[in-house]
């Protein structure tokens, strides 16, 4: 059976909702249609309309009394993130927010009550975990070959000033809120359904305004078979450091968005050894060689992480599907987000 494309509108033509999404429908275009768009910038609607011959509007109000909007993508500013999703599910239209989900977590319930409410489904642009090397390192962690994680660091260095509106704590902006959220997200994945506890510093460095843009986050999991998983965002790092870093009992990975490197070894191959109180023969410190087992993978032209997210919406809107992202996830995003402001403070 052929199905017709979801039908779009997109609130926000910044470099969001113009770069990134309205760039993947036109993509995905026997998936979606866009129909509608929303934005104050006349030149913003003029181009939306020369490319996709859609409906405009100055006011998001527009696309929530827009009867031929099957899906709403929220991709306004961040703190007009919950009232513009409550709204739009309230209009009974299904929702696609940009991260952050909220400027807090009460506004997150908000929307959850809503999403729930309406019998309407939301679901967070939480992109980064459909990322090629996020699940080429999942996908290793889960084999087993690098036995017990004891550890997963995952940075995400730059040096350079920012300055717009996402600098600014009264627009919900700073680098918590804006990609360090995706670092939870993955982090959250990796680590599993537990109780954490949480050190955090937020400092700001070089952005022009008052938020956050140098991050250091440590979510540690109270059972010890999950790992402690280190955190760095920053813009105040002149010598970046891996994307990736993950110890295991048996092996561990290092890599970034275009190669992951790992080495481990077959417990088997050692030989079995037993706790010595006599002195080493040369006085020196235990030592055996292990014989490594050395894998590189190229992540080259993967599918997009944005590219998969909608894919994998089509089938939640039109075969039911689950959603991309579970707002229990996401959700738990937004509680170490506000729990880090409460430890800052």
């Amino acid at each position: 059976m052929a199905y017709e494309p979801i039908r779009v509108g997109i609130g926000g033509l910044g470099r969001s909702g113009w770069n990134i999404h309205a760039r993947i429908f036109e993509e995905l275009s026997g998936m979606y249609r866009v129909v509608a768009v929303a934005d104050p910038l006349e030149g913003r609607r003029r181009e939306a309309y020369a490319k996709f011959g859609c409906r405009t509007y100055e006011d998001f109000q527009g696309l929530t009394e827009d009867d031929d909007v099957e899906l709403v993508i929220v991709a306004t500013p961040s703190y007009l993130h919950a009232p513009h999703t409550i709204a739009a599910l309230e209009s009974g239209k299904d929702v696609v927010c940009e991260k952050p989900m909220a400027s807090n977590l009460s506004e997150a319930d908000a929307m959850i009550e809503a999403s729930r409410r309406t019998g309407r489904m939301l679901t967070i642009f939480h992109n980064s975990l459909f990322a090629p090397d996020y699940l080429k390192v999942k996908e290793i962690i889960r084999s087993g070959k690098l036995g017990r994680i004891l550890m997963i660091k995952i940075y995400n260095h730059s040096f350079g000033r920012r300055w717009d509106w996402q600098t600014l704590k009264k627009f919900g902006g700073g680098e918590l809120r804006n990609n360090g959220v995706h670092l939870i997200a993955q982090a959250l994945q990796l680590i599993g359904d537990t109780d954490l506890d949480i050190s955090c510093d937020l400092r700001r460095a070089l952005a022009l305004g008052d938020a956050e843009d140098h991050i250091k986050l440590l979510l540690k999991p109270r059972s010890q078979d999950s790992p402690l998983v280190d955190i760095e965002m920053t813009r105040a790092c002149a010598y970046p450091q891996n994307r990736w870093l993950v110890m295991g009992t048996q092996g561990g990975l290092v890599g970034d968005s275009n190669v992951i490197r790992c080495k481990y070894f077959n417990p088997a191959s050692l030989p079995l050894r037993k706790v010595e109180i006599e002195p080493t023969p040369d006085r020196s410190y235990n030592r055996e060689e292990i014989p490594w087992i050395e894998e590189e993978h190229r992540i080259g032209e993967a599918v997009s992480s944005g590219i998969a997210f909608y894919r994998k919406l089509y089938e939640t809107i039109r075969f039911k599907a689950p959603p991309p992202v579970p707002l229990e996830l996401a959700r738990k995003v937004m509680w170490i987000v506000d729990r880090c402001f409460e430890l800052s403070s």
